[in-house]
């Protein structure tokens, strides 16, 4: 089992910035690689961006240039610093890993909540 804990949402003004945290507990030597998602109103859930176990990291082209998602592994904790937010950024952002045995499977965090107003 895998246990994640995002913090950091809030609110922010267009063009400004947030930094999210994930912090993960568990059997985390068996995640793949981590995520981060979001679901704004209405809409589904998307990837915004993914860092593996090796560090390659992809992003969505929404948000490349823009944020960008990191790792510190002497704290299991995964970032994902945005900047030059838009009110398009407005939705609730999900810590995704991927991973564990015997079968790999999917786990999240419970969301935090990002505003950007204009």
């Amino acid at each position: 089992q895998v246990q994640l804990v995002e913090s950091g949402g809030g609110l922010a003004q267009a063009g400004g910035s947030l930094r999210l945290s994930c912090a993960a507990s568990g059997i985390i030597g068996s995640i793949n690689r981590m995520a981060w998602y979001r679901q704004a109103p209405g809409k589904q859930r998307e990837l915004v961006a993914i860092i593996t176990s090796v560090d390659t990291t992809i992003y969505v082209d929404a948000v490349k240039g823009r944020f960008t998602i990191s790792r510190d592994n002497a704290k299991n904790t995964v970032y994902l610093q945005m900047n030059a937010l838009k009110p398009e950024d407005t939705a609730v952002y999900y810590c995704n890993a991927f991973g564990g045995t015997p079968i790999p499977v999917n786990y999240w965090g419970q969301g935090t909540q990002v505003t950007v107003s204009s």
